[in-house]
């Protein structure tokens, strides 16, 4: 794979490359209209392969925030064209790496030494290049260690590139008014926490402390003094990415295993933590020769406030979601309903919100889930289709819902996607018996 010399940093750079790739996007559009005027039948199948390959070529150059926009979406297997899904998950593994001269002068301006007077023998060549570093592997004293580098400019250039991708994301999300702000508040101060590598390596040996009792579940140590703001040094870890592991033959007994460790493990961060691991791609987690679960990468952190946390929560149990006092009482305190509302509004989001909770909340609903069922999924993707066509809602306000549901949504959805990877049936209350722990280590936390 070709090797980066340099990234564009600078607004104006960046916002060349991305009018570049519109460009190209428009062409593509061009040649669709022309083709289904010679013939009526041809579908946009091709349109969405070409503009999916040609915008990921474009981000994949930037990096940063933009390609980890494009990671995120990546994520939403039921909201794109499965074109884009397919192009948009390579930001998770494949993208062009730094070559070696530059991550040489970066390991040496970060932590004062060249790689080869610091590691016993060091990779220059990087072994996963993803949205906002590239690791390395390298031996120190005879362990074998993953050295995770972050790209340089990114942290500098995320507010200019979430105000280039803000007017598609309004338009692609129905955000109207001032109020949306708040939305991309909330990614970029995400954003610029995932580049701040100290609170990363902070954040890291806290999780992995307190959830170090979960059976099957295990974490690299980490290293401060090989580490700085730019560079995380960690215990490098044999295993598969989970959607590699998938694609073997595998044991459903080891799967259904694989996907309790993960359930109680993200039940126990939200329930017992009150913050949690926010970034649930494959990428992130391995599976190694004994079937446990390694999950690495904690730069993406959500704290869950009580003010979001209870009457989402509340709303998790059948009874209350099908009550429609409490239910209304609810969607007013998660932001959803307002009370500038007009009558209609009320009744549409109403309605709307009924159908998606009772739907996303199901698999709290029994004792047991099955993330294998076909028929769970298919709802889903019926709901996206009935939503991505109703011209109604597209003529509301699509600003509906705390802040807060931005990371914990993304946290569900890739949580399931994950669970449906490993055709996993989980006993969904079975975490509630590490709660005992919790509340001593929620103090420590805090």
């Amino acid at each position: 794979m070709k090797t980066l010399d340099k990234i564009p940093t600078s607004k104006l750079q960046r916002t060349t490359t991305l009018v570049k790739t519109g460009a190209k996007v428009g062409g593509n559009y061009l040649k669709y209209f022309g083709a289904k005027l010679v013939n009526s039948d041809v579908t946009k199948d091709q349109l969405n392969e070409d503009n999916a390959t040609d915008i990921y070529d474009g981000l994949k150059s930037l990096k940063g925030s933009a390609l980890k926009v494009a990671q995120m979406l990546s994520m939403e297997k039921n909201m794109l064209p499965s074109a884009y899904v397919e192009r948009f998950s390579l930001a998770q593994f494949s993208v062009p790496p730094l070559s070696a001269p530059l991550v040489r002068k970066t390991i040496k301006k970060y932590i004062g030494k060249y790689p080869e007077d610091i590691f016993d023998s060091f990779a220059a060549q990087s072994v996963n290049a993803a949205s906002i570093g590239q690791v390395h592997k390298a031996v120190k004293d005879g362990k074998k260690l993953a050295v995770k580098i972050q790209y340089p400019g990114v942290a500098d250039s995320i507010s200019s590139d979430l105000a280039i991708v803000k007017p598609i994301a309004i338009r692609m999300f129905n955000l109207q008014g001032q109020d949306s702000d708040k939305y991309f508040k909330e990614v970029e101060n995400k954003l610029i926490e995932e580049t701040n590598y100290l609170l990363e390596l902070r954040q890291s040996k806290e999780i992995t402390e307190a959830c170090s009792f979960i059976p099957n579940l295990r974490f690299p140590k980490y290293y401060e003094k090989l580490s700085s703001e730019k560079i995380i040094t960690m215990d490098w870890m044999e295993g598969e990415h989970i959607s590699e592991y998938v694609k073997t033959e595998t044991d459903q007994v080891d799967n259904d295993k694989l996907g309790q460790t993960l359930w109680d493990f993200y039940m126990y961060q939200m329930h017992g933590l009150k913050y949690v691991h926010a970034d649930p791609h494959p990428g992130n987690f391995l599976v190694d020769k004994e079937k446990n679960l390694i999950a690495i990468d904690f730069g993406c952190i959500k704290h869950v406030p009580d003010e979001f946390y209870n009457p989402y929560f509340e709303l998790a149990k059948y009874e209350n979601i099908n009550n429609p006092d409490i239910f209304m009482q609810k969607m007013f305190e998660l932001e959803i309903l307002r009370e500038d509302d007009s009558p209609e509004e009320i009744k549409f989001f109403s309605e709307l919100f009924h159908q998606m909770l009772s739907l996303f909340t199901s698999p709290f609903h029994s004792d047991e889930f099955d993330f294998a069922d076909e028929k769970f999924w298919s709802k889903i993707a019926d709901l996206s289709e009935q939503f991505s066509s109703d011209t109604k809602l597209r003529k509301m306000n699509g600003n509906r819902g705390s802040k807060h549901f931005l990371y914990i949504n993304r946290t569900f959805f890739g949580l399931y996607n994950l669970l449906h990877d490993l055709k996993a049936k989980v006993k969904v209350n079975d975490f509630r018996k590490y709660l005992k722990n919790s509340e001593l280590e929620h103090e420590v936390m805090s």
